[in-house]
């Protein structure tokens, strides 16, 4: 290996902490790890299905082999900008073939996406770039009325080191993604993957302050989507479609898009999950495996009472994103799709599954159980003692597909982790102990300060510290309140210093603040004053308990 390549890997592992060298020669015993670069899977799959569909949208289709061919110009082109194996590159695409191209594209130059979500704007970006030392960023030119290249051109201003904003649309003054991919050739030769080091760079949902980055290796990775394709049973013949925003753990690789392509299936694209455009969808291209968030999950469901096109080629729905009642569960069960799977699981790595063939009580009252047999999971109590078994706690979990830590995020990693590495959900959970549920999980609540949106989760400290930053305000609390179709809606109990807001105004003052559209107040509730706890902080569970009474 050249002393430079070893620079860019030094570079991408300053930050970045590893797993201990006992406990990844077992996961590698065990046959978890293959140290398969991420970037196989696409390639296995094009050399056992060439001629395949892989990836679909409402403009085109690619098959294993032309997504391979196209992947491999987009690595030149990428290459020859400067782009060096193990940089880092914000990618902040909408569902669609072009996601798939870049993404690939990416791994196939070495370098290392940054999974941005559609709704992610300044206040994200710039944190994941700053902490990233991201030297690129691929965007759209504008969806929904937003310019993302305003967005970048803010974001560029300030920081050298990000030296490239490639732009899939009219590229303006930045470079055309189009044009860069078209004028391609062979990928650029490397040295080999060191498959312990991170592949990509997940944000998480965001507990306390900004999303942090997640590091997911190769290693790590590439069992993520095999095992997930193997407990939802997904085969070659199965079509995978991607309805949530592509750059979320849940359609990328839980299975996803990365599972699908494990067995050589096909996965196909919608930047529109309404159930109109959906279902339609589904029965055209004969989807049969989807993952929802419990929201959408339960408007489809709705949706079947009145649409003229239903979606009876899916065999497997997944479900997840926030907790779910049985009552919500088996409405799901009778109205959209008897195959229902409940999932609960982040972006950290631990995933539990309901699985195909599962009891209905099994589906109905938990979400499942570990997808990997080496899945350590602990139940403690506030002091860290561990609980009897079958009573609540929070959930603490180590494993060979969870993280040991942040990345460049040593104070949130001392937060986040025991002394023995394992990694602190914030969920609480019990986990059956007896009887036909035994063995599985249920999630009874939430011990991390966040709200659960519609399958995002929200800090609300993180939205607290921006609505502080008004001078119109004098305190604020964000709490979360139950809603039908979001599962949790964002409420903003504010304390004004003059004459209160509206709550358009105060979305407008985000929106200038940068705040991701899916962080903004649905409800803006004035108060006189925030109510406090015994030591003198914000009692936010007596807000709720006012505001829903």
């Amino acid at each position: 290996m050249s002393t430079g390549f070893q620079n860019l890997q030094s570079d991408l592992a300053d930050g970045f902490v590893p797993f201990p060298d006992d406990r990844a020669e077992e996961y590698r015993r065990a046959g978890y790890w293959a140290g398969r670069p991420l970037e196989s899977l696409l390639l296995d799959a094009a050399q056992q299905r060439p001629d395949h569909p892989a990836v679909v949208d409402v403009d085109e289709s690619l098959s294993y082999a032309e997504l391979v061919r196209r992947a491999d110009a987009a690595a030149a082109a990428i290459a020859g900008l400067g782009i060096r194996p193990g940089d880092r590159v914000l990618l902040q695409l909408p569902n669609s073939v072009r996601f798939a191209v870049a993404f690939f594209g990416l791994l196939r130059a070495g370098a290392v996406p940054v999974m941005c979500l559609p709704g992610h704007r300044t206040a994200e970006l710039g944190h994941f770039a700053d902490v990233s030392g991201a030297v690129a960023m691929v965007i759209p030119d504008e969806v929904g009325g937003f310019d993302y290249r305003e967005m970048a051109a803010q974001l560029t201003a300030d920081r050298p080191g990000l030296r490239h904003v490639i732009v899939d649309g009219d590229a303006g003054p930045y470079t055309s993604w189009t044009a860069l991919v078209d004028g391609g050739g062979a990928p650029p030769e490397r040295a080999p993957v060191d498959t312990s080091l991170p592949a990509l760079l997940l944000v998480s949902g965001g507990t306390t302050g900004l999303p942090k980055l997640i590091p997911r290796t190769h290693d790590d990775y590439v069992y993520t989507a095999v095992s997930s394709a193997q407990a939802c049973h997904v085969s070659a013949d199965d079509v995978y479609l991607v309805a949530l925003p592509a750059g979320h753990n849940f359609p990328l690789a839980c299975p996803g898009m990365l599972g699908a392509m494990t067995v050589g299936a096909t996965t196909v694209f919608t930047a529109d999950p309404s159930p109109e455009a959906a279902f339609a969808l589904i029965d055209k291209h004969k989807v049969t495996v989807t993952g929802l968030v419990n929201a959408l999950g339960k408007l489809w469901a709705q949706a079947c009472e009145w649409e003229p096109v239903l979606p009876t080629s899916l065999r497997l729905v997944q479900v997840g994103g926030s907790r779910m009642s049985p009552e919500e569960a088996r409405f799901i069960l009778d109205r959209l799709t008897p195959g229902l799977s409940q999932i609960f699981g982040m972006a950290e790595g631990m995933l539990n599954f309901t699985r195909p063939g599962d009891p209905v009580d099994v589906v109905v009252h938990t979400q499942g159980r570990p997808v990997s047999p080496h899945d350590e999971m602990r139940v403690v109590d506030e002091n860290g003692d561990e609980v009897a078994p079958g009573d609540e706690g929070e959930l603490l979990v180590r494993g060979p597909y969870t993280l040991n830590g942040y990345y460049r995020a040593d104070e949130a990693n001392a937060r986040s982790f025991s002394p023995d590495g394992f990694y602190r959900t914030g969920d609480r959970v019990r986990i059956f102990a007896d009887g036909p549920l035994a063995g599985n999980v249920e999630v009874t609540g939430r011990i991390k300060d966040v709200i659960h949106r519609g399958g995002e989760t929200v800090s609300a400290t993180d939205l607290e510290d921006h609505l502080l930053t008004h001078p119109g305000i004098y305190s604020a609390a964000a709490v979360a309140l139950p809603d039908d179709y979001l599962g949790e809606k964002i409420c903003a109990a504010v304390v004004f210093r003059g004459k209160p807001l509206t709550l358009a105004e105060l979305n407008a003052f985000l929106d200038e603040r940068g705040a991701s559209t899916h962080a903004r107040p649905d409800v803006l509730v004035p108060m006189p004053s925030l109510p406090l706890t015994a030591v003198g902080k914000v009692d936010k569970k007596k807000i709720m308990a006012q505001l829903t009474a």
